[in-house]
């Protein structure tokens, strides 16, 4: 089969790899109908490739159609349209019991310290092979993945493998209260919908900030009011004026390890990069930094007793946080990978034709698996109005 395979940094390529195969009887074998690039693959693309080996297929965003299933799934069958979670959890164990997926103790990488197993996302949770690919091979697909009705097109459930729900559980954490205001920093995919559903759950008042022109203008299309960071003398002090000298009751830092602005961070990371993976991989484990600026701003812009949700990927281990400012403010803070299984059933009723979510309005590029590659530096470089790529193979 044709397959998107990590080959170095900003290198990667659409290769013919095996196709997947029953290995345990909880498989399923699921044909990719679209699989989408999620920003954290770019984290793959530039900031962790001590992580990854030459041919690892990448992707963790997919939906298709079952083709296959192991002796034991009976609750899906060839033919069924499902949604693949980027996690993978059995359902069952102490903690999928606790509704706490991404941290299944069946897949747990305990080896690496982390938790529940990802597709296509690097030795540090278990190598998966992942959804950028003409058929993907699903673990314990008894529980895992989502099915969808066989009406609408595929970009209107798609984002349940990821994004929706992880913008849906941000939001859920940020604990806005009713009428108060929620700001989003940073208005990638994951940013757009967290700003939607802060709307849709409640916020009187939701604020986006961002620089990048067309992800501005789309937030403002759904009612956000929109700031542009480019333009301001500092975020956390316009944060706190623009809301009653307070600050925003939450604040959702929906960007990550990689933020602009932060030079010592970027080079850090771009040295570690630099080194043989036998080196880079220790040194990011015990001394690696992130770029801070967006989660610094989260936690002095928003008002005394706030909260800020993370849902950024961030991989530092010895990350400089102002705490002396956040004890006296009494900051709460949330944050994880996403449990996905646990917000289906709240998010599926409105994917409906009326959309109050927007999903029809976050697409900007559909390309073919071959056009990958490009399709990665074009969303990297935030080229062609580029917002979200889904890849069709």
């Amino acid at each position: 089969m044709r397959a998107l395979t990590w080959q170095g940094k900003r290198d990667v390529r659409v290769e013919e790899v095996p196709d997947p195969r029953i290995e345990e009887p909880t498989d399923a074998i699921v044909r990719i109908t679209s699989t989408a690039i999620c920003g954290s693959d770019l984290h793959l693309y530039e900031v962790l490739g001590p992580y990854l080996k030459p041919g690892d297929v990448l992707g963790h965003e997919p939906m298709g159609v079952v083709e296959e299933v192991g002796p034991e799934v009976t609750r899906l069958r060839p033919g069924d349209r499902v949604v693949v979670p980027f996690n993978i959890s059995c359902g069952s164990c102490w903690m999928c019991q606790r509704q706490l997926y991404a941290q299944c103790e069946t897949t747990q990488v305990t080896a690496e310290g982390k938790g529940a197993a990802l597709l296509g996302y690097t030795s540090l949770y278990g190598s998966v092979p992942g959804g950028q690919a003409e058929y993907l091979r699903v673990p314990y697909a008894e529980f895992g993945p989502i099915k969808v009705p066989d009406d609408g097109p595929d970009e209107r459930w798609l984002y349940l493998s990821d994004i929706l729900p992880t913008a849906w559980q941000a939001v859920k954490y940020a604990e806005t209260p009713p009428g108060g205001t929620l700001a989003v920093l940073g208005l990638g995919p994951v940013g757009q919908f967290c700003a939607r559903i802060g709307r849709h759950l409640g916020a009187e008042r939701v604020i986006g900030l961002d620089l990048v022109p067309e992800r501005l203008a789309m937030a403002r299309r759904h009612g956000i009011e929109v700031l542009d960071i480019s333009q301001l003398d500092g975020v956390p002090d316009t944060l706190i004026d623009l809301v009653d000298g307070r600050g925003p009751d939450a604040v959702i830092d929906a960007v990550g390890m990689e933020s602009h602005g932060a030079p010592l961070g970027k080079v850090a990371q771009t040295a570690a990069g630099l080194l043989p993976d036998r080196l880079a991989q220790p040194m990011i484990d015990k001394v690696g930094v992130d770029r801070l600026v967006a989660l610094k701003a989260a936690v002095k812009g928003v008002r005394r007793g706030g909260t800020v949700s993370i849902s950024g990927v961030y991989g530092g281990e010895v990350d400089p946080l102002p705490m002396m400012e956040m004890f006296d403010r009494g900051i709460q803070l949330r944050m994880g990978q996403c449990h996905v299984r646990r917000w289906i059933d709240e998010i599926i009723p409105l994917l409906t034709d009326e959309d109050p979510l927007g999903v029809a309005d976050l697409l900007t590029h559909r390309m073919p698996l071959d056009q990958a590659p490009e399709a990665y530096h074009m969303f990297q470089r935030k080229e062609d109005g580029c917002v979200k790529v889904v890849l069709a193979p």
